[in-house]
């Protein structure tokens, strides 16, 4: 009997199904670099991260604005009920010594109008306040990369587990033609008195197994191509199609660059340096510019000489602001200092947890790779055995038992290229994290 080509056979079958599926004939096959650019484009997480840079973009001329002059509007009326008194010495009166006359000076109506100016000539919290934000610009830009780096991670597994569950799909449809057809020569034979009625209802019940399989295999498949379907932004109800082949590729050596935590890491050091400077500079004086114009109103209701007069006021000059002591800000000072020491620490943990990442990703992937071959020989050898065992049963010199431990082998077989495959899939999407190399 001539063997059947695995190969041709998956091939085969995926054109049936294919066939057989309203929604494939439907769907247009979509790429990993087509899913990528589509999640890139309109996922909503994605969408909201980078929304947020244009809040960083606002708090920088926000910070810059401090660098201004404010000018600020101030009205104010009183009317007093009680004037204010005051204790007048009688010596100014020619009056005896140590004693006091009190007195009320004023009006009841008080009126007054300010416009005032500050600008500052010199303040250093200011400066550093300013390149602290945009340092903190620079670290929204990485948060935008991790995310996207995240969302093409999600889609890229996504991706494969689809194509592995397309792949079982095909084995357990391979297997359910193999097992289709030894019922029917098994009810061929028991008619003919040459099987039992159990040889009959053990291949029915693997059957059953089969199809079992096949129908969580496909709530499986809907259930990741709606996965997928969310991280590329679109409605869950889109025709969408995914290749079947995965063909693993060379041996790739992807360009190993600082990941985007390190280089986080690193702005962070920025940021607490740049606090550290704020602080000492927060000892240092400031100055500034301040100037006033207003007018001041006052006035009487009563009889016999009501009025309400206005006089102008202003003043031009300098403010100048020194701390002398704030033992604060020298705990402060301390705190910050060992801030910065964690964080250069944790940058080259984070770095030595990068190289491990690589080597180890490299090792499963190259091992997977050169696993792959002999899991296909193993699947044609289960196959070729399968075959035989059937031949064999037809002449009589084997049994039910023979062909159901040939067919377990034959699927043993093709988890094991499964799990091989998966193996090397993830490695290669490890590798391409821990190398930053994920848009590349």
């Amino acid at each position: 009997m001539k063997l059947v080509n695995i190969h041709t056979l998956v091939v085969v079958l995926g054109i049936l199904l294919i066939g057989q599926s309203r929604n494939v004939l439907h769907a247009q096959t979509q790429t990993l670099p087509q899913c990528i650019a589509k999640a890139l484009s309109n996922n909503k997480n994605l969408q909201v991260v980078r929304n947020n840079l244009n809040l960083n973009q606002l708090r920088q001329q926000e910070a810059r604005s401090n660098l201004l002059p404010k000018a600020t509007v101030l009205a104010d009326y009183k009317f007093f009920t009680n004037l204010p008194y005051q204790l007048l010495p009688l010596s100014v009166f020619n009056g005896p010594e140590g004693q006091y006359k009190e007195a009320q000076f004023g009006v009841p109506h008080n009126l007054a109008t300010n416009i005032q100016l500050a600008l500052p000539l010199y303040n250093p919290q200011i400066k550093a306040g300013v390149k602290g934000v945009e340092i903190a610009a620079d670290m929204g830009t990485l948060q935008v990369e991790k995310s996207e780096e995240q969302v093409i991670f999600e889609v890229t597994n996504l991706y494969y587990n689809a194509q592995i569950v397309q792949h079982q799909r095909l084995f357990v449809d391979s297997n359910l033609v193999n097992v289709d057809r030894l019922l029917a020569t098994m009810r061929l034979l028991r008619a003919q008195g040459l099987a039992k009625g159990t040889d009959i209802v053990k291949v029915e019940l693997q059957q059953a197994q089969l199809q079992a399989q096949r129908l969580q295999l496909d709530g499986k498949l809907a259930q990741v191509l709606n996965s997928l379907k969310f991280f590329m932004g679109q409605n869950l109800d889109t025709l969408l199609s995914i290749p079947t082949g995965v063909e693993p590729m060379d041996k790739l050596e992807y360009p190993v660059s600082a990941s985007v935590d390190a280089r986080m890491m690193q702005v962070q050091n920025r940021i607490l340096v740049n606090e550290l400077d704020l602080l000492k500079k927060s000892k240092l004086p400031t100055v500034s510019v301040v100037a006033s114009y207003g007018l001041a109103g006052f006035g009487y209701g009563k009889q016999p000489d009501p009025f309400f007069k206005i006089f102008p006021t202003g003043f031009i000059g300098a403010q100048t602001t020194y701390p002398i002591w704030n033992r604060t800000t020298r705990f402060k000072l301390a705190q910050k200092q060992v801030e910065i020491t964690s964080n250069r620490l944790q940058l080259e943990q984070i770095q030595a947890q990068n190289d491990l990442q690589v080597a180890n990703a490299i090792l499963q992937r190259n091992t997977a790779q050169a696993n792959i071959p002999t899991a296909r020989q193993q699947i044609a050898l289960a196959n070729s055995v399968y075959q035989q065992t059937l031949v064999q049963q037809q002449q009589g010199t084997a049994n039910i038992t023979d062909i159901l431990m040939a067919d377990n082998d034959l699927r043993g077989a093709q988890n094991q290229y499964l799990n091989t495959l998966v193996e090397y899939l993830k490695a290669d999407l490890e590798l391409k994290k821990a190398s930053s190399s994920l848009k590349n």
